[in-house]
């Protein structure tokens, strides 16, 4: 079973966030990467890019396949992790900590409230297993 941390909140497209005031940091989730497989490419949003949520704000490439990173929240992009854009296969390693991919200064903070819980996500998990 894929690694859910308690005390972020979750996407249906896999992304995580842990809110640090009005600062949504953003990264792939470890059931996303384990997906994935080695990744390869990560191309990010530019700091002062405004994103909105549920759209596509940048691409994850693996030796398997390439896929979109959505935005969970709307805001604007403060910091992009230019470590892991360097050395993707942090995100293999370490999805919660060191491969957060970016930061963004929130909106529309109640977006949060249509994001899963860890205990929703496990359960969102097991259902798209269970039907897999």
């Amino acid at each position: 079973m894929a690694d859910v941390r308690d005390g972020l909140c979750y996407t249906r497209t896999h992304e995580w966030v842990r809110v640090e005031g009005d600062i949504a940091v953003v990264g792939v989730t470890d059931f996303a990467q384990a997906e994935l497989g080695d990744i390869t490419y990560l191309e990010l949003p530019e700091p002062g890019t405004t994103v909105k949520q549920g759209d596509s704000m940048g691409v994850i490439e693996s030796v398997k396949a390439a896929s979109d990173i959505y935005a969970p929240v709307s805001g604007e992009v403060v910091e992009a992790n230019n470590a892991v854009v360097n050395t993707p296969e942090l995100v293999n390693k370490s999805p919660y900590d060191d491969a957060w991919l970016v930061k963004i200064r929130m909106s529309t903070p109640d977006e949060l409230k249509q994001l899963m819980d860890a205990e929703e996500y496990r359960k969102y998990l097991a259902e798209t297993a269970a039907t897999a």
